[in-house]
């Protein structure tokens, strides 16, 4: 049994089986889904993305860092933001119980 489960949201939609239900997540791919949905809700992405100043792309990656941390299921200070290329970048971390995991966002 998972001990987290949550409904699959693919491009801002739940995501249905051949039956036309709601297919579930689990697990480390629960809390993957969870960190995406709370740094878009937090606002600081559109902050990040239209950030032209380097110093201030930094202090807002590290906002998203903390943010990122506060999530109980990660073991703390693992999380960081890597900057992949223009407008895309890449959370990772470390679960107390799945092991590493990874979300990519911006455009």
């Amino acid at each position: 049994m998972s001990d987290f489960v949550d409904l699959l949201i693919v491009e801002n939609d739940f995501a249905l089986d051949l039956a036309r239900q709601p297919e579930q997540v689990t697990d480390r791919a629960c809390i993957a889904q969870d960190i995406g949905h709370m740094i878009r809700e937090s606002g600081l992405l559109v902050t990040l993305l239209g950030e032209r100043n380097t110093l201030r792309q930094r202090d807002c990656i590290q906002q998203l860092e903390l943010l990122v941390e506060n999530d109980v299921r990660l073991v703390p200070g693992t999380a960081r933001i890597i900057k992949q290329d223009l407008g895309k970048y890449l959370v990772t971390a470390k679960t107390l119980q799945f092991g590493d995991v990874g979300v990519t966002f911006g455009r």
